[in-house]
């Protein structure tokens, strides 16, 4: 679907790099989330690193996922050709 995430990369202080079906890209970023229940777990650095793509969603090992609304929502977009 348009919103499905092709490509996600972790980033330093806790924020990842993604890249959506439409052609959006944009840093989104999970320390506001750290704090809360399962997303706990992704204080861990190594743990964080882990990110990766399941079925269109963000996910980690542990079944962690960010919803497609609220990705699209909060993720800070990236004028072309912007390094990261």
């Amino acid at each position: 679907m348009y919103w499905d995430a092709k490509l996600v990369k972790p980033l330093s202080d806790y924020r990842i790099y993604v890249e959506i079906n439409d052609g959006r890209k944009g840093i989104f970023d999970l320390k506001p989330y750290l704090d809360r229940g399962v997303f706990r777990e992704l204080r861990d650095v190594h743990y964080f690193n882990q990110v990766g793509i399941l079925f269109g969603a963000i996910t980690w090992p542990h079944e962690q996922d960010i919803a497609p609304e609220t990705l699209l929502t909060e993720m800070q977009p990236l004028v072309a050709d912007e390094p990261i």
